[in-house]
């Protein structure tokens, strides 16, 4: 794990683009990450419920079980700076 890459443990859920929004932190620096509900999916094969407030609850909880690999795959991106147009990591 790189050590200049931290990811503190805040996350919140945007119910209108349903993602995962966190941040990253690189050399002081905040990087805005964001993971999609259909990347989530994907690494879990979890079917999520379309309620949205159980949706966020299990969303939220999908994110904390797999934390370390989305980590893992966003510092990657990082280390190639592969940044949307508005500076941000989005797996989706």
């Amino acid at each position: 794990m790189n050590q200049s890459i931290l990811f503190p443990d805040l996350q919140d859920w945007d119910s209108q683009t349903q993602t995962i929004l966190f941040p990253a932190q690189v050399q002081g620096a905040n990087i805005e990450c964001l993971i999609s509900l259909n990347k989530l999916t994907q690494l879990s094969s979890v079917t999520f419920e379309q309620d949205n407030d159980g949706l966020e609850a299990q969303a939220l909880a999908v994110f904390d079980e797999y934390r370390f690999d989305i980590e893992e795959e966003v510092e990657m991106l990082i280390e190639q700076e592969s940044f949307d147009e508005q500076g941000r990591v989005v797996l989706i």
